[in-house]
Parts: C-alpha cells; structure tokens; sequence
C-alpha cells in the first residue's frame, strides 16, 4: 500500500479527530481510512492514535509524527506539482469558506475567474458568517473580514476598505440627510445584526466612537441592507465593496461622507505548515492583485 496515502489518512484524522470526517476530507470510505492508518502503525511498529467511543486521539508517537507529516505532505505535492506540464493546470478539488455577503457579491466571481484557466480544477465555495473550522471541515482556504483571533492558522491580509452610510435619493428627499452621526437617532436605520450592539461605529482606529441608532429594520445581512435602502426603507451602514456601484450609478446617496469610519481588513487565511499547495498559494496570490481591480475598484 502507498505510504503516502497512509499518511494522509494519519494527518485527516489527526487533524479531525475522527476517521469518518477523515473519510469525507479524502473521499475515500470510513472502513479504508482506518485500514490506511493501521497499515501506517505496522509498518512503523507503534500506536499513533488512541481510539475513544467519541474521538481519536494521539500517542506520544503519533504528536511527533504529525509535527512534521503536514509539511512533508505539503512538500511533496508542490514537488510534484513543480514537475507536471504547465499546460495542465491546477487539478482536484479546492476548498474555500468566505462569510456570506463577501462570498456572493465578490468571492464566487474571484474564483470563477481563478478556475476558468484550469478546467480540471473543481472549486467548492462555503459560505457562512461563522468562523468556519479549516481542520474540521477540510478547508483549503478561507476569506475572513475583521480582527483574526485564531493564532493557530497562518494569515495574508489581502487588502483593507471602508464603510459607507447609504440611503436612496428619494428617502434624502423626503426625510433629508443626517448632518451628524449622533442625527441619526432621527432617522429610520437599517441594522446588520451581524454587529451585535445596534450601535454604529464612526472615528479612527484608537479614537471609535460608536453611535446609538433607531434601528427600524434589523437583518444579519449587509447586501440585505442595501437592497432594503435602494427600496427606501431607511439608511444603511454597509461594506464599501456593496454599495460603491449603486452609489456610482445613483441609486444610492452616500451620507456622512466627510464623517471618518473606521477601516476593516480582508485576510486570507490557511492551516500552519511550511508550505502551502501550489494551487492554495496561487489563489491567494491571485486574490491578492484581483481584490484591487474587482473589488475596491466597485
């Protein structure tokens, strides 16, 4: 049997803690994983893994081969990869989480034209606003917006942007413009409830200041939002990445443009290990120069 399968099958479950979910990352069946990674400890005469009713664990041996069997995986694939005919291409499958309004409005067409060079390239993009678990759910890659507090995985921030505060021309005519944040109160506000306190944020980093608002609509969605201020049911506070074409086209008016927001940054983030899949490290070089033309640029 192939080491290097054995291995892999060692790594997925490790990393998961399940030979099921090891299963699924691999594509292979559960009864195959366990046979892979028994294979694994006879040839190598030790225990690597303790199996519980609930969960698998590792052996001091197991600790010590997982340090370094990531990488070597790594490793051998860029090699591999190195040495295929440039005109193939990436190939496989290529998994990436995104949170929800940035993955329908800008990352499927990222990867759209990521993949379109590459036709045995197959993409799997999950969305969600929960912080996706790269190990657990055998994500290759995943786009996160805001502060990163996972010090395990490695990170590239990709760019950073604004926010905007939008309201359709007629709502300005009828209910005229806020001329200060604290105006606002006044005013019927669409709430993303993703941000948890109904409280704007406006100033500088180290100098925010967070405004009470009168919160007539309240969605977990900020392209919700939007769509709700183009229909003139209030003001938004979105993503300047959602709303800078309808501003662009008038259907939108910017409001408290001169009023300082505070900036968010866009990250790519990827599990540790020495080095990244050729196509992993492509897409997070290519997002890194696409992000400037498709999504700053409106």
């Amino acid at each position: 049997m192939d080491i290097v399968d054995q291995i892999r099958a060692f790594v997925a479950t490790a990393q998961t803690g399940s030979f099921t979910a090891a299963a699924e990352r691999m594509g292979v069946s559960n009864r195959l994983t366990s046979k892979y990674v028994a294979e694994l400890e006879a040839r190598l005469g030790t225990r690597l893994l303790q199996r519980t009713t609930r969960r698998v664990g590792l052996t001091p041996a197991g600790e010590k081969l997982l340090a370094r069997a990531p990488a070597w995986l790594e490793e051998l694939e860029d090699l591999l990869g190195s040495v295929e005919h440039e005109a193939r291409g990436f190939s496989g499958v290529l998994r990436v989480a995104a949170p929800l309004t940035f993955g329908e409005i800008y990352a499927a067409d990222l990867l759209s034209r990521f993949a379109a060079p590459h036709p045995e390239l197959s993409v799997e993009l999950r969305l969600s606003d929960a912080y996706t678990d790269l190990a657990l759910e055998g994500i290759d890659l995943a786009f996160r917006i805001g502060r990163l507090s996972d010090n395990t995985l490695k990170a590239r921030r990709l760019c950073r942007f604004g926010m905007k505060v939008v309201a359709a021309p007629a709502y300005v005519a009828e209910h005229g413009a806020p001329d200060s944040a604290e105006a606002l109160g006044g005013h019927a506000c669409i709430h993303d409830s993703n941000q948890r306190s109904p409280r704007w944020r406006f100033g500088s980093e180290g100098a925010v200041r967070e405004v009470q608002i009168a919160s007539r609509f309240a969605v977990n969605s900020a392209r919700v939002a939007r769509d709700m201020a183009l229909a003139g049911q209030g003001v938004a506070y979105c993503p300047e990445f959602v709303v800078t074409a309808d501003i662009e086209a008038g259907r939108l008016v910017e409001v408290l443009a001169e009023v300082e927001k505070p900036m968010h940054d866009l990250h790519a983030v990827y599990l540790e290990g020495a080095m990244l899949p050729r196509k992993v490290r492509a897409l997070v070089d290519f997002a890194a120069e696409d992000v400037k033309t498709h999504l700053l640029a409106g």
